[in-house]
């Protein structure tokens, strides 16, 4: 639901399923214990708006969180054809909601997309966007803000 409007998902691919489970494994021993890596998990931003991100990282584990939590350390969307969907429309919604460390994994690209640093952006779909954003390819590697002694090879998320 996005400002009070039920949007339906596209179906997954098999690409889309796959670089979800790479990236939730990848994810898992760079924050360790005391973090849930949840895949596909209501996050709620706001009175009217509860997405669904491919990955949320969420301090605690499964029973200190079951109401939705309205933050995360990292959201990482697995992007294919909703590619422009993730970048305008969730990511200004995940920029209003002051996440901090944004990750589009691009399937169609073979690279990952790092968004940070929300500001407000009155041309942004919901008044708020990132000021920094890096492009990584397949050789790279990346280091979630939340957890900065990781270092997570790109090619690790992509199928």
């Amino acid at each position: 639901m996005i400002e009070g409007v039920i949007i339906e998902k596209a179906q997954m691919t098999p690409g889309h399923a796959a670089g979800l489970e790479l990236t939730r494994r990848a994810l898992e021993p760079a924050f360790g214990p005391g973090h849930w890596i949840r895949m596909q998990g209501p996050l709620r931003l706001g009175r009217r708006s509860e997405l669904d991100p491919g990955l949320a990282v969420i301090p605690g584990g499964p029973r200190d969180n079951v109401a939705p939590p309205t933050t995360a350390l990292l959201v990482v969307e697995i992007s294919d054809e909703a590619l422009a969907y993730d970048r305008r429309r969730k990511g200004s919604l995940y920029a209003r909601a002051g996440i901090a460390d944004y990750w589009i994994v691009n399937l169609n690209r073979g690279q990952l997309e790092v968004y940070r640093r929300p500001i407000p952006v009155p041309s942004c779909r919901y008044g708020y966007g990132f000021s920094a954003m890096d492009v990584l390819g397949p050789d790279d590697h990346a280091t979630p803000l939340a957890a900065p002694k990781a270092r997570i090879a790109v090619a690790d998320l992509l199928p």
